[in-house]
């Protein structure tokens, strides 16, 4: 009788083997969702820098345009600019007016593109290459805040770019 007994063919799984595959792949899905959220936080910070870059752009061809008034465009994190109606294209501005509206607008435009409206700051830092030279060093700094990848604190971004602007017509 023993004989025949443990020629008996075994089908299907036992309970406890059930249970053990289920729960490693419960533990592989909670990992993939985990990884899952972290990929959209990092997707949400790579669009806000690309926003900033555009925006540091934007700033830095209205300098280029304006070349007499280089100058005018250093501005604090804190300063927001004077709206003078010269970007309407109804008022005839001076170039020093014009350099106010823009740094206005811009200013206006980066709260509006960038999270956390309040928090956005913006800076622009020109210094001249050397005496005598048309040529200045222009820096653009914005600072944004926004949730951190791997918690829910809250943290700073930056992005900065630096280039040389001839401030006369001709270099």
């Amino acid at each position: 009788m023993n004989q025949t007994a443990n020629l008996k063919i075994r089908n299907g799984f036992t309970s406890v083997e059930a249970l053990v595959a289920f729960l490693i792949l419960s533990v592989g899905m909670l990992g993939i969702a985990s990884l899952q959220t972290i990929s959209l936080r990092s997707s949400q910070t790579a669009s806000l820098r690309t926003v900033a870059a555009i925006k540091a752009g934007e700033i830095l061809e209205r300098i280029r345009a304006n070349p007499s008034e280089v100058n005018s465009y250093a501005v604090a994190a804190d300063a927001t600019g004077t709206y003078k109606g010269c970007n309407s294209g109804i008022n005839k501005c001076a170039p020093a007016d014009m350099a106010a509206d823009d740094i206005f607008a811009w200013k206006k435009s980066l709260t509006e593109a960038l999270p956390d409206n309040a928090e956005v700051t913006a800076s622009i830092v020109v210094a001249p290459r050397a005496a005598g030279s048309a040529l200045f060093d222009v820096t653009v700094t914005i600072n944004w805040e926004e949730p951190a990848v791997k918690s829910k604190n809250i943290q700073t971004q930056s992005y900065s770019v630096t280039t040389s602007i001839c401030g006369a017509v001709q270099c």
